[in-house]
C-alpha cells in the first residue's frame, strides 16, 4: 500500500511512541525505526518527514546514539526534539555543552509566532522540559525560534534545509500546544494531507492478507481479548473456512472466562468460526511449577502455547499460517531494533526459536489499543466485546509474583471478580483504562475472628491512559476501595490484607510482572 508515513528515529527517549502516537492523531501513519536504520531503508520507504527523539546521553561523548550526517541532505523535513535537537546542532557545527541551569519540568518559552512550526502557538506557551545539556550555538544559517531564561535554543529552524528543532517535549500532555506544533511540523512542513484512517487500513489489511495466504489454512491463536478477537473476526472476514480458532484455556484466565469467550466465540456464537477449545489447565501448571522469574513465566507460558497449537495443526491437517493479535505496545516492549527489552510478550519475544508454521501473521502489529478498539467497531465487533477488559497473553501468570499453582490462581481470580464487579456497581468502569488485583508474594499477620492469621497480601491496580504506553493511576474514591477491600477479606480464603497500587507508567509497567 502506498501511504503517507512519517518516521520516528528512536535515540533512547521513553516518549519515542507517545511521539508515534501523536503523528497518528494526525491521520498520518508513522512508524519507529532505530536511530542507525540505514539511509537507503530510509529512500525506500519514502517518509514525508523524520522526527528524532530525545535520549539519554551527551551528544557530545563518545558513545551516544548517532546517525548519518548525510540524512540532512536528504531533503526530507527533520524535526528534532530535546536529544534530537542538540544532536541536529552538533552534527551540523553548532556546540552543545552542559547548561548553566538545567529545566525539568513545566516551563514557560516564549515563542516567535511567525515561525512556520508554531503557527498558531501563543506567544508565551508552557511545555515540558527534561534537559541537562543545552545548545550554547547553533549551526550556521540556522535562527533561533523560542527560548527561556535559562535556554538560549528552546528552538531553531532552518526552513531552506526543512530542518527544525525545539529542546522540549511537543507530544507530552503537560505542553500545553505540543499538538498544534507537531501538527504544523506533520501537516504544513511535510505537506501530508491525513488520509490514514481506521477503514481504510481495515480495507487494505484484508486485502494484503487474501494475497498473502492464498488458499492456504490459517490457525489463530484466540485468547477471548480485545487483541486477538479483532485479529480473528478480521481473519474470518478474509479467509473465511479456511480459519481455525483455537482457544486454549491455560488455566490462567479470569474467573469464568473461558466459558465466555467460548460463548462469544463457539459454535453457538454470533460468528461463523471454526472453533476449538483446548483446556490445557494442568499442563500449563506443571511447566511453571517452581519457577518464580517473570521473563521465564513468559517464555515458558509462550512455548506452550505454540507447541499447543502446532498440535493441534497436526490434527488438523496442512495449516500453513499462525495468527496471533500482537499490538506495537507488545512490540516495543519486546526489544525494537536496539531498544531494551522491558518485557517479552508471549506473542513476540516469548516465541521459541522453532516454530512450526510456514508464516506468523499479525494484522494489528502497528496498531495503539485505542486504534485496535477502532478496527474492531470498523469490523461491526460489538461495543461490549472492542471495550472488555484488556488481558495479557500470560494471564495470571504475571498478575502472581512468584511461583503459579492452582490455589493461587483461584485466589487472585475471586478477588479480581469482586473487584470488577464493585468498579462496574460504582459505575466507574468506563472512566479506566485497565484494573483488575493481582496476587503478591507477601504474607502478613492478621487477625480474624480472634485468631491470628498468616496469608497474602492482594494487590490492586488501576490505572488510566489512551494508548497503554504510559498510564496515571487512577483515582478511585476511598469508599469504592474499602468496600472491596472489606469484600476481598472476607470472602477470599488465603487473603488478609488488601494494597492499592499508586504507580504511573513509567516508572512502573501496568501488569506486575
Amino acid at each position: 500500500m502506498e501511504r503517507e508515513m512519517v518516521i520516528v528515529l528512536d535515540f533512547g527517549g521513553q516518549y519515542n511512541q507517545l511521539i508515534a502516537r501523536r503523528v497518528r492523531e494526525c491521520n498520518v501513519y508513522c512508524e519507529v525505526h532505530p536511530h542507525n536504520i540505514s539511509l537507503e531503508k530510509i529512500r525506500q520507504m519514502n517518509p514525508k518527514g523524520i522526527i528524532f527523539t530525545g535520549g539519554p546521553n551527551s551528544v557530545y561523548a563518545e558513545d551516544s546514539a548517532t546517525c548519518d550526517k548525510e540524512i540532512f541532505e536528504m531533503g526530507i523535513p527533520i524535526l528534532g526534539i530535546c536529544y534530537g535537537s542538540q544532536l541536529m546542532a552538533h552534527l551540523l557545527g553548532g556546540k552543545v555543552t552542559t547548561a548553566p541551569v538545567s529545566e525539568y519540568g513545566k516551563t514557560e518559552v516564549e515563542i516567535n509566532t511567525g515561525a512556520s512550526l508554531f503557527r498558531g502557538v501563543s506567544q508565551k506557551t508552557i511545555c515540558w522540559m527534561s534537559h541537562t545539556d543545552y545548545i550554547e550555538k547553533i549551526p550556521e544559517n540556522f535562527q533561533i525560534t523560542a527560548h527561556t531564561p535559562v535556554c538560549p535554543a528552546a528552538g531553531m529552524e532552518c526552513p531552506e534545509k526543512k530542518l527544525y528543532a525545539v529542546q522540549f517535549h511537543p507530544e507530552v500532555v503537560h505542553t500545553a500546544e505540543g499538538v498544534t506544533i507537531l501538527r504544523n511540523f506533520v501537516m504544513d512542513i511535510c505537506g501530508c494531507s491525513g488520509d490514514w484512517k481506521m477503514d481504510s487500513f481495515v480495507e487494505t489489511t484484508i486485502q494484503s492478507i487474501r494475497d498473502r495466504v492464498g488458499g492456504g489454512k490459517v490457525l489463530c491463536a484466540l485468547s477471548g481479548g480485545v487483541d486477538s478477537s479483532v485479529a480473528a473476526v478480521m481473519l474470518a472476514k478474509t479467509v473465511g473456512k479456511q480459519l481455525t480458532c483455537v482457544f486454549v484455556d491455560h488455566g490462567l484466565l479470569r474467573k469464568s472466562e473461558g466459558d465466555e469467550v467460548e460463548e462469544v466465540f463457539g459454535p453457538n456464537g454470533p460468528y461463523d468460526l471454526n472453533f476449538i477449545r483446548i483446556n490445557a489447565q494442568e499442563r500449563f501448571y506443571q511447566k511453571l511449577a517452581g519457577v518464580t522469574e517473570p521473563e521465564q513465566k513468559r517464555k515458558i507460558i509462550g512455548e506452550e502455547f505454540i507447541r499447543v497449537f502446532e498440535e493441534e495443526a497436526k490434527k488438523i491437517g496442512a495449516v500453513d499460517f499462525l495468527v496471533q493479535g500482537t499490538i506495537y505496545p507488545d512490540v516495543i516492549e519486546s526489544g525494537l531494533g536496539k531498544s531494551a527489552t522491558i518485557k517479552s510478550h508471549h506473542n513476540v519475544g516469548g516465541l521459541p526459536d522453532y516454530v512450526d508454521f510456514k508464516e506468523i501473521i499479525e494484522p494489528l502489529r502497528m496498531l495503539f489499543k485505542d486504534e485496535v478498539r477502532k478496527a474492531g467497531l470498523e469490523l461491526g465487533i460489538p461495543e461490549n466485546l472492542v471495550y472488555r477488559q484488556p488481558f495479557p497473553g500470560p494471564g495470571l501468570g504475571i498478575r502472581i509474583i512468584g511461583e503459579v499453582t492452582a490455589e493461587k490462581v483461584h485466589i487472585v481470580q475471586d478477588a479480581d471478580y469482586i473487584y470488577r464487579e464493585e468498579i462496574a456497581k460504582a459505575g466507574i468502569d468506563k472512566q479506566l483504562g485497565q484494573y483488575f488485583a493481582a496476587l503478591t508474594n507477601m504474607r502478613s499477620v492478621g487477625v480474624m475472628g480472634d485468631e491470628r492469621t498468616y496469608d497474602y497480601a492482594v494487590a490492586l491496580r488501576a490505572v488510566c491512559t489512551s494508548d497503554f504506553m504510559t498510564a496515571d493511576c487512577a483515582q478511585i474514591p476511598w469508599d469504592v476501595l474499602g468496600k472491596v477491600a472489606n469484600r476481598i477479606v472476607n470472602e477470599v480464603k488465603g487473603v488478609n490484607r488488601v494494597l492499592y497500587d499508586c504507580t504511573s507508567k513509567p516508572p512502573g509497567t501496568i501488569e506486575f510482572e
